[in-house]
């Protein structure tokens, strides 16, 4: 019994000397020194809101069109036995040149035949007049002679055959003019449908063609760039005026650039899209020396375009990133703290926004990103960045 009774307290004794050195070791161990640090201020990105006057203009795009297009038609009949150098796809024509010729030796035969019955009309005339003549001499003795003893009947149809003569002529003397293919303005053919050797009848289309004096841009503007550009629907630019547009595109790897008016706005919002169509002019688009770079502004191109619009005169400007949702403003404060403003929204882009009233100059806008914004939380610039002091322009994008 008392065996058992030791071997028991053994394995108890290690027990209680390791408890017991477990809190002599808990008692006697150092205390750590602690100091207290105060959080530290999140640093952000702030640019100074600056106060100026600028003009707004907006940004949208369009296609070129060719202000004039048409269908050559060949209104004669007959074999084309001449093609100008310039009737093919491309080709450059001034207004009068002949672009095909049409066989004309009916047309030819038709205008002698029309002067011959002009001439036989004449003979007619003179003869019908001399008889007229004779008549009134043998009648002069008689009281109330009727108009057909005084051949004046015969005179008037001989009067009436030279008209149809002289108006036969005049449509074989066209007809005969008809056979030189050519268009009353400046232009480029854009397809060819018919070629040397190639039979064409009245009516035939042999080619496409438009006008290069000038082209044609439709731009679609929103409601907001409207607003920006400060004209009304229905606008129609003055003699002389307009609205500047700049264009600019990427044609063989380099970026072009063009300028024209704002000639017009549409009357009617589009149903379907629900903006409404501005049209912008370029004179003389193909002439190379025009344009620093020697590019024409080609028709059926895809353009870039920038129109100016009204000027503001006094607003605060904030980089787009300074703008959050819901109009809000996130500035450091002189005390280093974050103040949150809700702001009046004049006009929003990509760029820039324009802030009328929640903000003053030169007041640092928080441009970063911040997680989690609680006012009054601790915050600390990292490089304010100087605003230039000259004026600006704010681009209004499609919504």
């Amino acid at each position: 019994m008392l065996k058992r009774l030791k071997r028991a307290a053994i394995p108890l004794g290690v027990l209680g000397a390791g408890i017991g050195a477990v809190v002599l070791l808990t008692l006697t161990k150092p205390t750590p020194d602690t100091a207290s640090e105060p959080p530290r201020a999140l640093k952000v990105y702030v640019e100074p809101a600056d106060q100026r006057a600028a003009q707004l203009s907006v940004s949208t795009h369009g296609e070129v069109r060719a202000r004039v297009s048409s269908e050559v038609v060949a209104q004669v009949g007959g074999r084309i036995i001449e093609v100008s150098p310039e009737f093919v796809e491309g080709g450059a024509f001034n207004p009068g040149d002949t672009l095909l010729r049409i066989e004309d030796t009916d047309y030819q035969s038709a205008l002698n035949e029309a002067e011959a019955r002009l001439a036989a009309a004449q003979v007619d005339l003179e003869q019908a007049l001399a008889d007229a003549d004779v008549a009134r001499k043998q009648l002069a003795g008689q009281a109330n002679p009727s108009a057909l003893a005084l051949k004046k009947p015969q005179v008037a149809r001989a009067r009436a055959a030279i008209e149809a003569a002289e108006a036969n002529l005049a449509l074989a003397q066209t007809n005969l003019e008809r056979t030189q293919v050519s268009l009353p303005y400046r232009g480029r053919i854009a397809q060819t449908l018919v070629d040397l050797g190639q039979f064409v009848t009245p009516g035939k289309v042999v080619a496409k063609a438009f006008g290069t004096d000038s082209v044609e841009i439709r731009l679609p503007l929103t409601d907001s760039q409207l607003g920006a550009l400060g004209v009304p629907i229905g606008y129609s630019a003055p003699v002389g005026g307009g609205l500047p547009v700049d264009f600019s595109a990427l044609v063989g790897g380099k970026v072009h650039r063009w300028s024209g008016t704002i000639m017009r706005l549409d009357a009617a919002i589009d149903p379907n899209t629900r903006v409404v169509y501005a049209t912008a002019e370029v004179q003389d688009p193909y002439a190379t020396t025009r344009f620093s770079d020697g590019m024409p502004l080609a028709v059926g191109l895809f353009v870039n375009a920038n129109i100016a619009g009204r000027i503001i005169d006094q607003a605060i400007e904030l980089p787009a990133e300074g703008l959050r949702a819901g109009n809000r403003v996130f500035v450091l404060g002189s005390d280093g703290r974050l103040d949150i403003r809700e702001v009046e929204v004049i006009h929003q882009t990509a760029d820039k926004a324009y802030i009328g009233d929640g903000i003053e100059d030169r007041e640092l806008v928080i441009v970063s990103a911040i997680r989690n914004p609680i006012p009054g939380m601790s915050l600390e610039a990292i490089a304010p960045t100087v605003i230039p002091q000259d004026g600006g322009a704010v681009e209004a994008l499609a919504d």
